[in-house]
C-alpha cells in the first residue's frame, strides 16, 4: 500500500513540476530570452522523466504534454504529443547507456535530445509549409536554443539530480539475482 502511496504522490509531483514549466515556458520566458529565442523546457522535462522514471512514463508524459501544447497553442494536433514521445523514449536508451550522475554527460545528453527534437520540427515545419525560410538561421536559433537549455540544466542540476533519484526510487525496481549469493 505504501509503493502506491508513494507512486501517486509522486504523480502529483510530476504534476506540479508541469505546471511550473508551463508557468516558465509561456510566460516567464516570452520576457527573458535572446532575440526571441526561448529554451524549451518541456524537452529537458521530457527527457528527465524518460531518464529517470523509465521509457513507458517518459513516452506517456511526452505525449500528454505535446498534446497540451498543441491545443493552447493551437497547431495540429499530434505533431509535438508524439516527438516528445519520442524524447520519454530516447531518455529510458540514454539512461541504459550513460551515466546520469556525471554532469557532463547530462549536459550532452540535454543538448543532443533538443538539437535533435529541433531538427525534427524544423522537418516537419518544411514538409508541412515548403522551404520558405533561411534554414541558415533556424540552425543558429537551434544552437542557442541548445545553448540556453544546457545553461539551465547547469544551474538546477542539484535540484534535478533529488528530484531525479526520488522517482528512481519510486518508480524503478531494483533487481538482484540471488542465485549468485
Amino acid at each position: 500500500m505504501e509503493v502506491y502511496v508513494k507512486k501517486f504522490k509522486s504523480f502529483l509531483i510530476l504534476l506540479l513540476l508541469f505546471l511550473i514549466i508551463y508557468f516558465l515556458q509561456f510566460n516567464f520566458f516570452t520576457w527573458f530570452n535572446i532575440r526571441g529565442i526561448m529554451p524549451n523546457l518541456f524537452v529537458v522535462f521530457t527527457l528527465f522523466v524518460g531518464i529517470f522514471i523509465g521509457q513507458r512514463i517518459g513516452i506517456a508524459v511526452g505525449l500528454f504534454v505535446g498534446i497540451v501544447i498543441d491545443v493552447i497553442i493551437g497547431k495540429q494536433v499530434g505533431f509535438t504529443g508524439i516527438a516528445l514521445g519520442i524524447v520519454g523514449y530516447v531518455g529510458e536508451l540514454l539512461d541504459k547507456n550513460f551515466d546520469k550522475n556525471n554532469l557532463l554527460t547530462l549536459l550532452a545528453m540535454v543538448a543532443i535530445v533538443t538539437f535533435g527534437y529541433e531538427l525534427v520540427n524544423m522537418f516537419y515545419i518544411i514538409v508541412r509549409n515548403g522551404l520558405n525560410f533561411n534554414i541558415f538561421i533556424f540552425l543558429i536559433m537551434i544552437i542557442v536554443e541548445v545553448l540556453f537549455n544546457v545553461l539551465l540544466v547547469m544551474i538546477f542540476y542539484p535540484l534535478i539530480k533529488k528530484i531525479g533519484h526520488y522517482f528512481e526510487e519510486v518508480f524503478k525496481v531494483k533487481r538482484v539475482l540471488t542465485r549468485y549469493y
